[in-house]
């Protein structure tokens, strides 16, 4: 199926932001339709959860689809709060609460033990429902408080050591070069350019 029009299947306006920003050089008409339908995320992994949204909004719409699925890993809890980082603490909580409550959970951890990880999983499918998808991951570590006014979810207590700096105090453009859905959105951009040269071959499995 030729593609010339792909939907981003995300009803949250900073994750959009930063759909659109990596993928301004694609040549390919973005759109996000009003009223796009509330995906249950009833998966167990990243990779179903966008698999499951991906592939719903293509059908609705009859044409391409990207969607994302992703969180934090922190591996003193186990990886939570994982695919439920943006439900942690309940329905109705802000991400200002859920920051409150995972440092209220990691309150006395040592340094050595707040390691954590961002990961995010980019899938593009077509209506018939064929799918592909791409991973990205972002190391970093717990901070002991919020910082920064950028970004949003965890952005503001995910600390990145090398750098000494939040992700929420990066800029939106040095953040869309390092992030985890950055990561995935590249080889995802890449993956859609070389679909539209029709060469679609090795570049990743096809997910049935």
């Amino acid at each position: 199926m030729p593609i010339d029009r792909l939907i981003l299947a995300t009803r949250n306006p900073a994750k959009l932001r930063e759909l659109r920003a990596c993928l301004a050089d694609v040549p390919l008409w973005l759109e996000t339709p009003p009223g796009l339908p509330d995906v249950p995320e009833a998966g167990t992994t990243f990779e179903e959860n966008a698999l499951l949204k991906a592939r719903a909004v293509a059908a609705r719409y009859g044409t391409w689809a990207l969607a994302d699925d992703s969180g934090l890993e922190v591996d003193v809890l186990g990886g939570r709060p994982g695919v439920y980082s943006s439900r942690y603490g309940g329905p109705g909580a802000t991400d200002e609460e859920r920051n409150a409550l995972l440092l209220r959970e990691m309150n006395g951890v040592p340094e050595e033990r707040r390691t954590a990880r961002y990961r995010a999983v980019v899938a593009v499918a077509t209506p018939d429902g064929s799918a592909w998808t791409f991973t990205g991951v972002c190391e970093g570590q717990i901070a002991r408080e919020p910082r920064g006014a950028g970004g949003f979810g965890y952005d503001p207590i995910f600390c990145l050591p090398e750098r000494g700096q939040r992700m929420a105090e990066l800029s939106p453009e040095e953040k869309n070069r390092i992030s985890h859905r950055a990561q995935a959105l590249r080889q995802a951009r890449c993956f859609l350019r070389q679909l539209m040269a029709g060469e679609i071959t090795g570049i990743t499995e096809d997910i049935p």
